[in-house]
């Protein structure tokens, strides 16, 4: 059975009739010319330009007088040929209406999907740093959705073995950011090839919406306070972060390796950020009465308060609060569990 739309299939079975109605009109053209100069004796130029005329029935007259042959010749070369023609004609207006069909359907479509859209996540840019976030976001179940004005980039979106939701726009406009929901989005991340686009970007998303999360890509270095005081919550320099990474993978090859083994998912441990809702059984309990080390096998590495302050490796007598921040390691299945208990649910 056929995934494909009802309309995309109509689109192209006419695209394919139209091809063919193209080949047979050309094919048709071919054998009149053939046939003029083998039964009058016309050069070749003379011959298609007789083809030609017959099919698109012109009317110029006969280049010279035809024999008692290329008459009749002609008659059934007119009947076929005429008839070839208005079914090319055919074809192609069809395939035009129905391409501008499809174009229609799909755009209401998209804006019907993008009007459902909450507390979703937006990534604008899918070129190499935007594509290794989107693979991110599809392992992790997320919802989100592309904003990629390159045509070649957004093919390949297309093209992959997961369906991707792409905005074909210019993300740096307002009107973009709107369309892909960006008052309801929970985070955006701007990704694009070029600082100042990504300025743009941070300075409309947070005007729009200044409860978003925004992590914004750094080309140069000096780029990173100017995207932190338009708005961005975090920036990220892969310049930096991949320098470091070096320099850690030479100095401290063991703590680099555990790293990349967890980034791999090699030891199926995962970090992951778990928020204490109000009803919760952790809320107002010390770390070390709860489950989260005991069963769940669960290390808490760090603890970021309501109030923004930020625990490293707390100890057992720490006392969980709502709305703390649990930044967590562990199994998936463990953080999963982990998450229904901070939700208040089992």
């Amino acid at each position: 059975m056929s995934l494909q739309p009802p309309a995309l299939r109509f689109a192209r079975s006419s695209r394919v009739a139209l091809a063919r109605a193209l080949v047979a009109l050309v094919l048709l053209i071919a054998l009149g010319t053939i046939g003029f100069h083998l039964l009058e004796g016309w050069t070749i130029l003379e011959s298609l330009y007789m083809a030609v005329l017959t099919i698109t029935t012109v009317g110029y007259g006969e280049v010279r007088p035809l024999t008692v042959r290329g008459r009749i010749f002609d008659i059934f070369f007119m009947l076929v040929g005429v008839s070839a023609a208005a079914y090319a004609l055919s074809s192609m207006v069809q395939t035009l209406v129905s391409s501008e069909l499809v174009s229609t359907l799909g755009e209401r479509r998209r804006q019907r999907g993008m009007n459902k859209l909450k507390d979703h996540f937006i990534i604008c840019g899918a070129g190499r740093v935007g594509t290794r976030i989107i693979r991110e976001m599809q392992r992790g179940g997320n919802l989100f959705v592309v904003i990629e004005s390159n045509p070649q980039k957004v093919a390949a979106l297309e093209d992959g073995e997961t369906p991707v939701p792409v905005l074909v726009r210019d993300a740096t406009l307002e009107a973009t950011l709107q369309e892909a929901g960006v008052e309801r989005a929970r985070g955006l991340a701007a990704c694009l090839p070029e600082d100042a686009d990504n300025l743009y970007v941070v300075l409309t998303a947070r005007d729009l919406n200044p409860n978003l999360h925004i992590v914004a890509r750094a080309i140069e270095e000096q780029a990173e306070p100017k995207l932190i005081r338009a708005g961005a919550n975090r920036v990220v320099a892969p310049t930096i972060i991949g320098s470091h990474r070096m320099a850690q993978a030479l100095m401290k090859p063991a703590v680099a390796d555990f790293i990349d083994s967890i980034a791999a998912e090699n030891l199926d441990l995962r970090f992951e950020e778990v928020e204490l809702a109000v009803a919760s059984t952790y809320v107002n309990q010390p770390l070390r009465l709860t489950n989260i080390r005991s069963q769940l096998d669960i290390v808490i590495v760090a603890i970021r308060q309501r109030g923004g302050e930020m625990i490293f490796n707390p100890s057992g007598e720490t006392t969980l609060r709502e709305g703390d921040m649990l930044v967590a390691i562990g199994r998936a299945e463990a953080l999963a569990q982990l998450s229904r208990f901070a939700r208040g649910t089992k």
